[in-house]
């Protein structure tokens, strides 16, 4: 737990129970969770915690740069504390996301023309392999 509040230090952020937790939560689950898949899992641990707290450490993190936010998945947004430069298979079946680590140029490319990247998103649509083995 020491390790969280020292990250979250580290980031400008203040290291309240709450904010550590969901930090924790983020680090062990690499999930993509949403506010309310977040909130679902800790409030029965700590039942102080609201929705609106979630969300909001959430944007905090993201502004701080903890934490990046995937808006175009589904209707509600999800959140990955993966920050090395990488993309995403989703699953149409089931919705799964899993970082894949493919060879790219293109940041490099980028910043050898000159520009700055601070983000870059990729993701790849299909059908997992756990799927495919259920659909076969």
């Amino acid at each position: 737990m020491e390790n969280y509040k020292q990250i979250l230090i580290n980031h400008g952020i203040k290291p309240t129970f709450q904010r550590i937790k969901i930090l924790e939560y983020l680090d062990k689950n690499k999930n993509h969770p949403t506010v309310d898949m977040i909130y679902s899992s800790l409030y029965p641990k700590v039942p102080t915690l609201s929705k609106t707290t979630v969300y909001n450490t959430l944007q905090i993190m993201q502004k701080r740069g903890l934490v990046s936010i995937m808006s175009s998945i589904d209707t509600e947004s999800r959140f990955d504390y993966n920050y090395d430069f990488h993309h995403h298979f989703i699953c149409r079946n089931c919705g799964k996301i899993n970082d894949i680590y493919i060879d790219c140029n293109l940041k490099e490319k980028l910043i050898a023309e000159g520009h700055q990247v601070d983000e870059a998103h990729g993701s790849f649509y299909g059908v997992c392999r756990d799927c495919l083995k259920t659909i076969s």
